[in-house]
């Protein structure tokens, strides 16, 4: 569940820029957002916790990070940027593009929405 704190700019993100589309929607204006044919994400009005999660909330596998990060790019969602390096020693540093190399193999990319929660997308290639 991802809290925002409106709808409408929501909409305008999650619909139009990362081009996912609602199965339904509440009375309250929430939206069930389907992934694979399942319901797997529900936005909903939530002013006071939109943003406040320092987790990555939803991630999305994808077949190719970089193709997938040049296509959202496009659409006009900004990659994070990130440097540092964790305690065992791997590094997660971002490239320019703001894809990291994931833990165990493959690559991740964050991102967030309007609020500033935090999403990704990931993959094996």
């Amino acid at each position: 569940m991802i809290a925002v704190t409106d709808m409408t700019q929501a909409t305008e993100f999650y619909e139009g820029k990362l081009g996912l589309s609602a199965a339904r929607t509440g009375a309250d204006g929430s939206k069930v957002y389907t992934s694979d044919g399942r319901e797997s994400m529900i936005v909903y009005p939530s002013p006071d916790h939109a943003g406040s999660s320092t987790a990555t909330l939803v991630s999305w596998n994808v077949d190719d990070v970089e193709q997938t990060v040049d296509e959202l790019t496009s659409n006009g969602v900004t990659f994070e940027q990130y440097e540092g390096v964790l305690e065992s020693g791997f590094d997660y540093g971002t490239d320019e593009k703001g894809i990291s190399p994931r833990a165990g193999g493959g690559k991740v990319a964050w991102f967030k929405d309007p609020d500033g929660n935090i999403l990704s997308i990931e993959g094996d290639h």
